[in-house]
């Protein structure tokens, strides 16, 4: 019997479009338009150029799908629009204008990424060849988690009253009631 693989990996090459900003405080837009799979290693190579929109192969970065997230990978499936998420950094010393930091197809991740706003999270739709890629491997590795209901302890917990009611009062008969000597009486 042969052993499923616990992650396989593909190049995967990010288009990335720059289109004039349409406010004064935003020069240019930048969105996340495609992707190439197994594409060679690019840093910001201009594609194509209409007026003033230009395509970039931004980079080629490994795309690795792991046999314990495939729950996230049928996830994304499932989704209208099957996706791969960019996540991109505004954080660059050199002449590249984002930094290309990750490619994945978990949805999970992205939100992970989205959800610290450091960076900038682009949804991407899949090809058909890499949906199907994602498809064969989920098929492959994924394990259906057993719901095992969790059974209660026959400890009786509620004969300790702790916390009810306040520890300055001595009394049991009205717990909730204010101490008297905080009372203000008008």
């Amino acid at each position: 019997m042969a052993r499923a693989a616990h992650h396989i990996e593909m190049p995967l090459g990010v288009v990335v479009r720059r289109t004039p900003g349409v406010t004064p405080w935003a020069k240019w837009t930048w969105q996340a338009v495609a992707v190439l799979p197994g594409a060679g290693s690019a840093d910001w190579v201009e594609m194509r150029r209409e007026g003033d929109a230009v395509e970039y192969h931004a980079a080629t970065l490994p795309l690795t799908l792991w046999a314990a997230e495939t729950e996230a990978y049928l996830a994304n499936l499932s989704d209208a629009v099957p996706s791969i998420y960019l996540v991109l950094r505004d954080e660059t010393e050199d002449e590249a204008p984002l930094e290309a930091v990750l490619v994945t197809a978990s949805p999970y991740e992205g939100q992970d990424y989205a959800d610290s706003g450091e960076e900038i999270v682009e949804k991407i739709p899949m090809t058909e060849g890499l949906i199907a890629w994602v498809r064969d491997f989920v098929r492959e590795n994924h394990k259906e988690d057993v719901f095992v209901k969790r059974r209660r302890d026959r400890k009786r917990i509620d004969l300790v009253e702790d916390g009810k009611g306040d520890a300055r009062i001595r009394q049991d008969a009205d717990v909730y009631r204010a101490p008297a000597s905080k009372r203000v009486i008008q």
